[in-house]
């Protein structure tokens, strides 16, 4: 990096900041930097421009904590899904897996991660209030357990299960289709699928 800004500051601080994205090592940044420098200026405001705007206007949506640029999320307000059914999701990322399976058409609710107290994240931390209460509304019928079948997605599971004893709704749980240990997102949208319409009653 020293070498680089020795030929460029401004390029090399680019570098920098590219480095920062998930899986992106200074080779990679350097690769997008000169890709995004031989590009017409327009083009990279365009693209400039989008990120800042995603960044600045997606929200999360106060029913569902899906992610959303309108008030309420899509998913929410579609009347033609099945409101009475919640899917329990750890991110937007296993909402999406779900999505791109096409066995599912109810709603969502997104916990924004898995309790892990080495990690120092608490249920409090967690949107498992809101999920409760949408469950007390009286609304709901079924609450599906899409969580990571880790031993953190398990303990989140059991958690949540002891708050919706009190209701009387189904409490289910993907089938075990996805293997212990898998994460959502990682899974094929075929052995998702069918462990979504597959699923079966939650045994703590």
């Amino acid at each position: 990096m020293n070498r680089l800004s020795n030929t460029s500051q401004l390029l090399a601080a680019a570098v920098e900041e590219l480095s920062m994205l998930p899986g992106i090592g200074a080779k990679s940044a350097l690769r997008f930097a000169l890709f995004l420098l031989d590009q017409p200026l327009e083009n990279v405001e365009r693209f400039g421009s989008a990120i800042l705007k995603m960044r600045r206007e997606i929200t999360n949506c106060p029913i569902c904590n899906n992610i959303t640029d309108t008030p309420i999320c899509s998913i929410c307000t579609d009347g033609k899904r099945d409101s009475t059914t919640i899917c329990l999701v750890e991110s937007f990322r296993d909402l999406i897996s779900i999505e791109n399976t096409g066995e599912y058409n109810g709603v969502y609710h997104v916990l924004g991660g898995l309790i892990s107290p080495m990690d120092g994240v608490s249920p409090s931390n967690l949107s498992i209030q809101t999920l409760v209460e949408r469950v007390e509304k009286g609304d709901i019928k079924e609450v599906i357990m899409a969580l990571s079948t880790t031993i953190e997605g398990e303990t989140t599971a059991f958690f949540i299960y002891r708050k919706l004893i009190p209701f009387d709704i189904k409490v289910s749980t993907i089938a075990r289709g996805v293997g212990f240990g898998d994460n959502l997102e990682y899974t094929d949208q075929l052995t998702l699928g069918r462990s979504i319409a597959r699923r079966q009653p939650f045994n703590p």
